[in-house]
């Protein structure tokens, strides 16, 4: 059992980091730095050599070797397959001593699951041709991974749970989904290169309610920069994606304002209720000054960070609570 808490403590940061440092490889167009998967350009490392470019080139034709992009994407690789091994390890553990961990059986075992599929989204992504609904899926499955990592991890390090109002724990509840809601908004509009669609607050071009075009902007099944018929996407399209983003994010503050005031009195979720307002402010500033300031890579990759962190917070906070019987 030991070993069981350090591989889930140690697979719970190297979550985080695989998060975030696959925002960082979305951001600075790594994302198809290698055309094939699960290696680099038919091998498991980046071609260096003069040779080994040519060969890259004349199998791979359609495709430039820009190494840097490519070892970025290699990287998350690396440690996205260390951290499914790390799963796999957990769960013939978990079922080892099932009689003594301190959640279900089928959390640690179902995790295996989310790894395979996430795994499989991120072979989609690349011969899909970064397809915003795969990429999209595929930043939530990290973060479903986190968050069941952070419960797991937390229900054998975190102190007992508090007898709380049922109001309260229904309101901690339904926040974890607003916040995947608001997740998976803002990877929508990343995917779709919607982030400086408009790039002045509060207002869009001087409007705050711009020419929008939400059935071209949500159409799922479509690639990237098209439209379902095969069309350029218009200005209008990333407007209504980048606009929906901003109002889930005033949602998302207001419900969290109220959700924080009626945890005030909880003496034992103090620490993380001013966690939880810390990160939200935060991140909603960081938001603001990527538009402001154009989305430069540093800030972009922090406001991931930022959603990384408030899945981590509320998670904890949710396993910190049940309903006062």
């Amino acid at each position: 059992m030991i070993w069981f808490k350090r591989l889930l403590f140690i697979s719970t940061i190297l979550t985080l980091c695989v998060v975030v440092l696959g925002a960082y490889v979305r951001l600075t167009d790594a994302g198809l730095g290698c055309p094939d998967w699960p290696g680099c350009y038919g091998t498991l490392t980046v071609p260096q050599s003069e040779e080994a470019i040519f060969l890259a080139h004349a199998t791979y034709p359609g495709s430039l070797v820009e190494t840097g992009k490519a070892w970025r994407e290699m990287i998350h690789r690396y440690l996205a397959g260390t951290l499914g091994l790390l799963i796999v390890m957990l769960a013939f553990m978990a079922k080892k001593y099932r009689h003594e961990i301190k959640v279900p059986i089928y959390m640690p075992i179902s995790l295996v699951a989310l790894v395979i599929f996430q795994a499989a989204l991120g072979m989609w992504t690349v011969t899909e041709l970064l397809k915003p609904i795969i990429v999209s899926a595929h930043l939530i499955g990290g973060m479903t991974i986190l968050g069941f990592l952070t419960f797991i991890t937390h229900r054998h390090f975190g102190s007992s749970s508090l007898a709380v109002d049922s109001t309260i724990v229904r309101m901690a509840r339904i926040g974890v989904i607003l916040l995947f809601i608001q997740i998976l908004l803002g990877g929508w509009t990343s995917t779709n290169y919607a982030a400086l669609a408009c790039t002045d607050f509060p207002t869009c071009h001087g409007s705050i309610i711009p020419d929008m075009d939400f059935s071209n902007g949500f159409s799922l099944l479509r690639d990237l920069g098209l439209t379902s018929s095969g069309e350029s996407l218009s200005i209008q399209a990333l407007h209504a994606i980048q606009w929906t983003h901003r109002l889930g994010a005033i949602i998302l503050v207001t419900y969290f304002a109220i959700f924080s005031y009626l945890l005030s009195g909880l003496a034992g979720i103090r620490f993380y209720r001013n966690l939880l307002i810390s990160v939200l402010v935060l991140q909603f500033i960081i938001g603001v000054a990527n538009l402001l300031l154009h989305l430069p890579i540093a800030l972009a990759t922090i406001h991931n960070l930022g959603a990384a962190l408030l899945v981590i917070i509320l998670v904890i906070i949710n396993a910190r609570m049940h309903i006062k019987i």
